[in-house]
């Protein structure tokens, strides 16, 4: 209780016995809750990862050590309850980072490690590889990785760090330091990998960040808990809001990525979101003795179910059997060539070629050969990092031989049979009506679209048929306007209704020439605007020939007449676009065309960047910057509203608040008066001022119910002014942007029995 203050009539009243938070010791609920608030924020800073890491070895650790820290904590905590609070903490701390360590080495390097959990100078060489190797996975890798053991021992090893963080933080209250780091260690996947915004983990964040909140939101022993409990409620429903207005806006929607992945490539013909990117990156570079880089491609597509093209997936062959048997005819003129191809930045299960392949060196075993389209696949493995040499064929049939074959026919499979818009068909029959061979009909097809349609990245997004449906194609062959993907669709579909059978290829169209030499080679970079597609139609005897329909792109199929009084096999024929594109003819990149209706030169135009995801970027990272000042200037103004009704414990928690922030000294064992008269002598408060303040604390812990409340803001307007006053800018600007109170403990409080 207190003793009597001299100059005071007679002893004062017995104190009240402390209040539940005045507890020197807390209950289980206040170990436990603890503990399982802090996993809950270590389960969701985790998630995003599973988004860029294919799940194994590494979810599991992470887990582990996650729980493990949790369940080492609240033990800890509750045997010793009875020791002083450092003693706690710190002992707390080492016991969780040695069993962390512990669960590390057991499911990482626990056969080298003595009872498989306690580390050797073996277990810490083979973290060290572990480290060095998942360091190499995620500079040169492709989201998603594969689960391997050294990204679960960098991971487990993090957010082991990160759990006993959590764990000390929400144990202390410190909500919004805890939240600040779940964020931003859940948002560095889709920052690096420049991913799309998750939102629903945006919402769980929120949702974390309400709960932690109000938890952490202890009700003040003189102020109403209403107060605390509808501050952490508001200021959580408010975080939810705007994570719901911003995330979507999040600029985070690109598929490049700096020095890793530039860009994923998949089988479907969805290009239009890679080729609108604003920052194009170089994705592989060639090698080869040519003047000019070949056409490379990926995968063929050749089923098409009125929606959408579906890539073949045929039988799967060992390198060494080859890449099948030739389609070609011994009279048709071929020349071998050679190429090298080292990807960089392109994440795929197939690997660039140029067509026909024939062979292939310096490639795992795990890339296995696909006869017929002549590519290369692999079921775990990516073709980033790849560095591999190419053996390939230039097949050249003279303009006669072309002219003499007909085109295959469409194959024999009731489930392809698709009923097409009549104006595939009408429009097809009518550019190809003057045309008496199949190859004729298809370079006046490719003729018509070069020289009739325009190229846009814009136009099919804009109208509504950015698609390769039929109905897509339908709308671009009257809108006439479009990229690769619907030049393509369109040319086959409509080579089909001509009875020839067609398919579609996704690849890369030719590098540009670079300064840069390997020995007699010349390097041509690639970079990831220039992913294309094009058409090709099977010819008896000769194979798939490519056409190029998109319009300012690539190199339009033409081959040359023989030689007067050749065979048509000594002389050379005019370039087709997947053996040797001429460099004059090969414009692009494709993001840089300019739309319909464009004059502008050549080099295409920039377009304009939509300020509106950077705007809304910069005003969500101000709003977590300043999140901890507004917060604080909430409590601030509602406790001056209370003060103002008289309301004593508002207004003198925020007097101890603003001491705090101010790294002015609190003593716990103050009395009301004692700390008045040092903020009088210190600080230059106001005696009277002061005095009211203090006077009516007292009344409020002694008087008898229904005493009259006075106005108590101006009076702490005026101390609260006075103590700025005398403080440094340097502090008062500290105490604006971090307020010391918000992340300090308040489990004693001057104005009560000490």
């Amino acid at each position: 209780m207190f003793r009597a203050e001299k100059g005071t009539a007679g002893p004062l009243p017995a104190a009240r016995p402390a209040p539940p938070w005045h507890r020197e010791h807390e209950d289980a609920n206040g170990v436990v809750v603890p503990a399982l608030l802090a996993g809950a924020a270590g389960l969701v800073a985790m998630w995003p990862y599973t988004a860029v890491i294919e799940p194994g070895a590494w979810s599991v650790t992470v887990l582990a050590v996650i729980v493990m820290v949790g369940i080492t904590g609240a033990l800890l905590r509750t045997w010793m309850r009875r020791r002083s609070e450092w003693l706690r903490d710190l002992t707390t701390c080492a016991v969780q980072i040695a069993v962390a360590v512990a669960v590390l080495t057991r499911l990482i390097a626990g056969d080298s490690a003595i009872l498989g959990i306690v580390p050797t100078p073996t277990t810490f060489s083979a973290f060290r590889v572990l480290a060095a190797a998942a360091w190499e996975e995620i500079a040169f890798g492709a989201a998603p990785l594969e689960a391997t053991a050294g990204l679960a021992a960098v991971l487990g090893a993090g957010f082991a760090l990160v759990a006993i963080l959590l764990d000390h933080l929400v144990y202390h209250r410190a909500a919004i330091l805890a939240i600040v780091l779940t964020g931003t260690l859940g948002a560095v996947p889709m920052i690096v990998t420049l991913g799309d915004a998750n939102v629903v983990w945006f919402v769980l964040l929120g949702i974390l960040a309400l709960v932690l909140l109000r938890f952490t939101a202890r009700r003040h022993p003189l102020a109403p808990r209403r107060s605390s409990t509808s501050l952490a409620a508001g200021v959580g429903v408010a975080a939810l809001a705007v994570t719901l207005v911003v995330a979507p806006g999040l600029p985070v929607t690109a598929t490049l990525a700096g020095t890793g992945a530039g860009i994923t490539v998949d089988a479907s013909l969805r290009l239009g979101d890679d080729l609108r990117q604003p920052n194009p990156v170089e994705v592989l570079t060639v090698a080869t003795k040519s003047d000019v880089a070949p056409y490379l491609r990926l995968t063929t597509l050749s089923h098409f179910n009125g929606r959408v093209w579906q890539p073949d997936r045929g039988g799967l062959n060992a390198q060494s059997e080859g890449f099948g048997e030739p389609e070609w005819g011994e009279d048709i003129a071929t020349k071998d060539t050679s190429t090298s191809i080292r990807v960089l930045r392109m994440s795929s299960s197939w690997l660039p070629l140029p067509y026909p392949a024939t062979g292939v060196q310096g490639l795992a075993d795990s890339w296995r050969v696909m006869p017929d389209n002549r590519t290369l696949v692999s079921r775990n493995a990516d073709a980033v990092g790849n560095d591999y040499t190419v053996a390939s064929t230039r097949v050249s049939p003279t303009l006669e031989q072309i002219r003499t074959i007909d085109a295959a026919p469409p194959a024999a499979d009731d489930e392809d049979a698709v009923e097409l818009p009549d104006v595939i068909g009408d429009l097809a029959a009518e550019v190809t009506k003057d045309e008496t061979t199949d190859y004729d009909r298809l370079v006046a097809l490719q003729t018509w679209f070069r020289s009739s349609f325009t190229y846009s990245l814009e136009t099919p997004v804009e109208e509504g048929f950015d698609g390769t449906g039929a109905e897509a194609v339908a709308q671009f062959l009257e809108a006439r306007s479009g990229y690769c993907v619907h030049f393509a669709g369109a040319f086959a579909l409509m080579a089909q209704s001509l009875d020839m059978q067609t398919r579609i290829v996704v690849g890369y169209l030719p590098g540009s020439l670079t300064d840069e030499k390997r020995g007699d080679e010349s390097i041509f970079s690639v970079k990831s605007d220039q992913l294309h597609s094009w058409p090709e139609v099977l010819f008896p005897g000769v194979g798939w020939v490519p056409f190029e329909p998109t319009a300012s792109l690539g190199v339009p199929t033409a081959f040359a007449a023989a030689p007067t009084g050749g065979t048509g096999t000594d002389g050379p024929s005019a370039p087709v676009p997947t053996a040797t594109p001429r460099a004059e003819q090969t414009t692009g990149p494709e993001a840089d065309r300019p739309d319909a209706g464009d004059n502008s030169s050549s080099t295409g135009t920039s377009r304009g960047l939509d300020p509106t995801p950077v705007l809304l970027t910069v005003v969500g990272a101000l709003v977590l910057l300043l999140l901890p000042a507004l917060v604080r200037g909430a409590e601030r103004g509602l406790r001056l509203r209370r003060a103002r009704s008289g309301e004593a414990g508002a207004a003198w928690a925020e007097l101890r608040d603003t001491m705090i922030d101010l790294r002015l000294p609190v003593s716990d064992a103050d009395t009301p008066r004692v700390r008045g008269a040092a903020l009088v002598r210190e600080c230059g408060v106001d005696p009277a001022e002061m005095r009211a303040l203090t006077d009516a604390v007292e009344r409020a812990n002694y008087a008898r119910p229904g005493a009259v409340a006075e106005d108590l803001a101006g009076p702490l307007r005026s101390v609260l002014g006075a103590m700025h006053a005398r403080s440094d800018r340097f502090t008062r600007t500290r105490a604006l942007l971090v307020p010391r109170s918000l992340f300090a403990t308040r489990d004693v409080d001057a104005a009560t029995v000490v």
